[in-house]
């Protein structure tokens, strides 16, 4: 067996590549490969050259696309410190400080905002760049350690990166040339910023509410997760059936051996499949009814702010919000659990349409003439219009419930006809400000992915067994959860601004289109009185 493995015909071949456990998988380590390969001399075993097919197999197994796939998941539980700190805290204390400079720097915040978005978003670029290897000396690696010097191996994880840099350029140019033909309506941004700053500054308890929902969401999801876990994991383990060669060398049985080489596969029951999608549905529609529940929490306190007369009352207390959440509790929870079930109802039905596409597709059965596929395209868009007119209707149904009382569909009816009946109103209001909030909110994202950028580049996460070998997932992880966290609480402004705009329709409506509960500030950001009346007419 010693000669024969020296000839490299097995059943021994050399570590070239030594490796180490890593969530019980394999990540190979090049640094120690120059002792392998001197023992392995000394021993009189062959050369080994890029040519032979021990060579191409070491390459093959580093670029698999299960390994790829386990070393990004090796590398997001390496950096789990980065993604607590950069995906939970950071977004947390930004968003907290974005809202405090909005309530008193609020002329200034849209420019701020415009600018620090140009500069994070080149900042992430240039870092994509740098660890992809076209500036600098600094590109990724799929081995742990240095290169090997017999051996280069180019991994899956360079060219995702060199991908994510080409996408992330063009992203860069759109939105930098979008940014600037903004410019000239930052002036209208800051006139409707100044109406959710001043109910902000007077419903104080605004600023911190959305720690509330953000606690709750992050309990929930531990606990899914785990219900998850167990859910996924609770499969029969079945081998596969196959008919290639696939025989190895048993070093037990000290004999070729041809069963068992073709892997394994989980397969679930009925009960099972209808239990992880239950479960599924589930975490999609208690995420919607948290958002709700904060959505209409949030409409109900600047509500009381706008029926009190704004500026006119004596003083706006710092309990409306606790009062807008004993309203919802007592009144209003079946309706915002209505509310919350249309969108996964819809959201179901699309993704069971489209599992039974791709069975069609595979079984080759799609239409494959002009009026069949032109019915396929038509559908899709037609149930992404559905969803995207379901979500502005819901956020503006859960505003009037909070101002009216009414029932989910009573509420719904209201809204709609009031956005319908005021529709150039409320669209000089409201998009430009919320062009600036969705760039508030890329910038809380932004720097949650810089920053992240930043903490895997220290010496812990570029060395040893902690070296991730891409951080393209960490980055991506980060961005995802600094953009949720930043979403909860630029909700505050967001339905300030359409929670006050839809009231003073509705003080509009009931007062012959004079609005007698609007405060000045409202009055002189929307203009004067002649041009509300006409518009409201």
């Amino acid at each position: 067996m010693r000669n024969t493995s020296l000839q490299l015909q097995g059943p021994c071949y050399p570590v070239i590549f030594p490796s180490v456990n890593v969530y019980w998988r394999c990540q190979y380590v090049a640094r120690a490969s120059n002792v392998s390969m001197r023992h392995w001399q000394q021993m009189g075993g062959v050369n080994i050259n890029e040519d032979i097919i021990i060579d191409k197999s070491i390459h093959r197994s580093i670029n698999a696309r299960s390994s790829v796939l386990k070393r990004y998941v090796a590398d997001i539980g390496k950096s789990w410190p980065v993604l607590i700190v950069c995906g939970g805290l950071l977004p947390l204390f930004v968003s907290v400080i974005w809202l405090l400079l909005i309530r008193h720097f609020v002329a200034a915040m849209p420019w701020i905002t415009v600018a620090l978005f140009n500069i994070l978003i080149i900042a992430v670029t240039m870092f994509y760049y740098l660890k992809a290897g076209w500036i600098g000396n600094d590109a990724i690696s799929p081995i742990i350690g240095a290169h090997d010097p017999y051996y280069h191996v180019f991994g899956r994880e360079q060219n995702h990166l060199h991908a994510a840099a080409v996408l992330m350029t063009f992203i860069m140019v759109v939105s930098i040339l979008a940014s600037v033909a903004i410019v000239h309506r930052i002036l209208m941004a800051t006139s409707v910023l100044k109406v959710a700053a001043k109910i902000i500054g007077e419903v104080q308890a605004l600023i911190i509410f959305p720690v509330m929902p953000y606690a709750i969401l992050g309990i929930f999801y531990m606990f899914w997760f785990g219900a998850a876990f167990y859910l996924f994991s609770s499969g029969q383990i079945v081998q596969n059936n196959c008919s290639s060669n696939c025989c190895a060398y048993d070093l037990a049985s000290k004999r070729v051996n041809c069963d068992r080489c073709c892997g394994y596969s989980i397969h679930y029951t009925p009960h099972i499949s209808i239990a992880i999608f239950f479960h599924l549905f589930g975490c999609y529609w208690a995420t919607q009814f948290f958002i709700a529940c904060s959505s209409t929490v949030i409409a109900g306190s600047v509500a009381s702010y706008y029926w009190a007369r704004g500026e006119t009352s004596p003083e706006i207390p710092f309990l409306p919000v606790f009062s807008s959440m004993k309203q919802l509790i007592r009144y209003s929870l079946g309706s915002v659990a209505l509310g919350s079930l249309v969108l996964p109802f819809v959201e179901s039905v699309r993704f069971m349409l489209d599992s039974i596409r791709r069975k069609l597709k595979v079984a080759n059965t799609t239409p494959e003439g002009c009026m069949g596929k032109t019915t396929y395209h038509t559908s899709r868009s037609c149930f992404q219009c559905i969803e995207w007119i379901i979500r502005s209707v819901n956020r503006n149904a859960y505003i009037m419930i909070a101002i009216t009382g009414k029932s989910f569909c009573r509420a719904s009816a209201i809204a709609t006809e009031l956005i319908i009946s005021n529709i150039l109103k409320i669209g000089r209001v409201n998009v430009i400000g919320d062009v600036i909030l969705y760039l508030g909110k890329l910038c809380v994202s932004l720097s949650s992915a810089l920053f992240a950028f930043l903490m895997l580049d220290t010496h812990k996460y570029r060395s040893a067994h902690n070296k991730i070998s891409s951080p393209l997932l960490p980055v991506l992880v980060c961005w995802a959860l600094g953009y949720v966290v930043a979403t909860l609480f630029f909700a505050v402004v967001e339905m300030s601004i359409d929670a006050v705009i839809l009231s003073f329709c509705q003080d509009s409506e009931e007062h012959q289109g004079t609005a007698q509960y609007a405060p000045p500030l409202l009055m002189e950001t929307l203009g004067d009185q002649n041009e509300m009346q006409r518009l409201t007419q």
